[in-house]
């Protein structure tokens, strides 16, 4: 079980067990498009840059994934088992958009209607992501992604449009999947940058345009549907100093502020840090900050602040070089948690740090808070009989939903709900089927997809269990 500390009384535990969740509260699933889809050459569909990566020895390509594209009805059944009642998705940009400005295509448009109404049928709410990482490969060929203003102008012209085909069914949404990497390095991953020497001009312009997308959406949004909600959402690792030395701490704090609480800020206040802001007047940085783009900003009001969460970190300062931009301090200082167990894959297991995170944002931003990825990735192989027995996976889970249980009802923060990533089985981010999300298992290894099967795991019977009560039990 979920504890704080030695300091915990019995008495506070208590307080968890006497609470009743809310009822309108949301419990889901969350994915992107490309790690679950497949279907990447079929009914108009055109190329994202995932489209024409390679499979490796310890990756996959991306032209399957678990094939929802047409399996999404047997995906939707476990969740509603499951007690699920909201599945955030992604729409893909190329396949609704010829090359992300060209024709819009009615094929791609129509999965996503046949998927937001079998959600809905089933009494499950539909989130909606416009951007998750896979740039239309002309895009990125031909503009440099979102370097380019010419691909701001296309991806807003695709999120208007979204927005007026799903708005009467789809009342939650976001802009872009964890949109503070776009203010690390993994920019240049995730942004469509084919070109360039990576510069700290290229990774602040590049963010600056992203910003630039949220806000012109954000106003639409409020605008012309008013009963909708968007949010903004970052990934949140938050950074311990990994001592109490001054250093550690100050390096720690400044890191947190660039990674984190510049964006929190943009979605709060539309404006950016002003410790940001000095550091690129500072430091002569070029974002590509124009005339207009002061007013542009101001525009931006998100109605949640929505986060991933899987692990914290640490960062020894002393590791720093001297001209180490704060975007980079955890290339060179991040180091392992000596005091947190791990996961198969050496990331941090740190509760505490999400009951954290909630309570901050509520106490700094007074907006719902809502946890829209969480989740631990395993080793697992079926033996193509028994249920797998994934245990860490259910003490991961009832941990951190305790901790967010003790944020809303020992601290007081506004929770809207708890997604989990990749409940049912899909690739990871780097295309890894071997590191394993899902309360249900999904028959399929890097190389073979064998039959793609859906096996629920010991811990789809957990959240069914737990669920039934709406989280009250736990």
């Amino acid at each position: 079980m979920y504890t704080e500390g030695r300091n915990n009384s019995q008495g506070e535990e208590n307080i968890l067990d006497k609470q009743k969740m809310p009822r309108d509260f949301f419990w889901g699933n969350s994915v992107s498009s490309m790690q679950t889809e497949g279907a990447y050459d079929i009914d108009g569909k055109s190329k994202s840059v995932y489209d024409v990566r390679p499979a490796t020895a310890t990756s996959t390509n991306w032209h399957v994934a678990i094939d929802e594209y047409h399996r999404y009805e047997e995906d939707l059944d476990p969740m509603q088992k499951m007690h699920f009642n909201m599945y955030r998705i992604q729409i893909s940009w190329s396949r609704v958009v010829k090359d992300g400005d060209g024709e819009f295509n009615p094929a791609g448009i129509a999965f996503y209607d046949r998927l937001i109404n079998a959600m809905l049928a089933r009494g499950i709410q539909p989130m909606v992501c416009l951007y998750h990482f896979d740039m239309p490969l002309k895009l990125a060929k031909e503009d440099n992604g979102f370097m380019s203003r010419k691909t701001v102008a296309a991806f807003v012209r695709y999120g208007k449009a979204m927005i007026d085909h799903f708005a009467d069914r789809v009342k939650y949404w976001i802009v872009f999947n964890e949109h503070n990497l776009y203010f690390t390095d993994e920019a240049f991953n995730i942004a469509g940058y084919t070109k360039g020497d990576k510069s700290l001009d290229d990774l602040y312009t590049i963010f600056h345009h992203t910003m630039l997308c949220y806000a012109q959406l954000s106003a639409y949004f409020h605008t012309n549907y008013p009963d909708v909600k968007i949010g903004g959402m970052i990934a949140y690792t938050p950074v311990y100093p990994a001592t109490s030395k001054p250093n550690d701490v100050f390096y720690a704090r400044k890191s947190n502020e660039f990674l984190n609480e510049n964006l929190n800020k943009l979605y709060t206040s539309g404006k950016y840090s002003t410790e940001v802001q000095t550091y690129i007047k500072n430091h002569q940085v070029n974002n590509d900050y124009q005339d207009g783009d002061e007013k542009i900003l101001a525009q931006i009001h998100a109605d949640f602040l929505a986060f991933s969460y899987y692990r914290s970190t640490t960062l020894n300062a002393d590791k720093l070089s001297p001209d180490c931009a704060p975007n980079r301090y955890l290339n060179e200082g991040m180091e392992v948690n000596r005091f947190t167990p791990k996961t198969d894959w050496g990331w941090d297991i740190d509760p505490l740090g999400f009951r954290n995170i909630i309570t901050h944002l509520y106490n700094c931003y007074h907006l719902p808070v809502f946890p829209i990825e969480n989740g631990i990735g395993c080793r697992e192989e079926w033996d193509g009989q028994h249920p797998i027995e994934d245990d860490q996976r259910i003490k991961y889970h009832r941990d951190h939903i305790r901790a967010m249980k003790a944020a809303m009802f020992k601290d007081g923060a506004q929770v809207l709900g708890y997604l989990g990533w990749g409940l049912i089985d899909i690739p990871s981010s780097h295309a890894d089927v071997n590191k394993r999300y899902g309360a249900v298992y999904v028959n399929r290894t890097n190389h073979d997809l064998k039959d793609l099967k859906r096996v629920p795991k010991k811990s789809f019977y957990w959240f069914q269990k737990v669920l039934a009560d709406n989280g009250d039990l736990i």
